[in-house]
């Protein structure tokens, strides 16, 4: 269950405080709208990632002092390993 939220008569909406914390949203932002049926989907967008240089990535990156690994071992579950992730 959610939180009632009231519309003004100029259609607007309030987003409570704690939720725009969460989702780091701004004064002038944007927010993605869909109808589903009844239901009105608001998405905040994804977050802008940082670009970095390769030398920086080198930089934050902790050298790898294991023993050697065969390529082929590091990528035959690639795939199973990252199904979750979203870049």
């Amino acid at each position: 269950m959610g939180i009632e939220i009231k519309i003004s008569s100029k259609g607007q909406v309030v987003i409570p405080k704690d939720m725009r914390d969460a989702l780091q949203l701004v004064a002038g932002g944007s927010l993605f709208a869909n109808r589903e049926g009844n239901r009105i989907i608001l998405e905040a967008p994804r977050p802008v990632r940082e670009k970095i240089s390769y030398e920086e990535f080198r930089r934050r990156v902790p050298k790898y002092k294991g023993p050697p690994v065969a390529v082929e071992d590091m990528t035959a579950n690639i795939g199973e390993l990252f199904k979750d992730w979203q870049g």
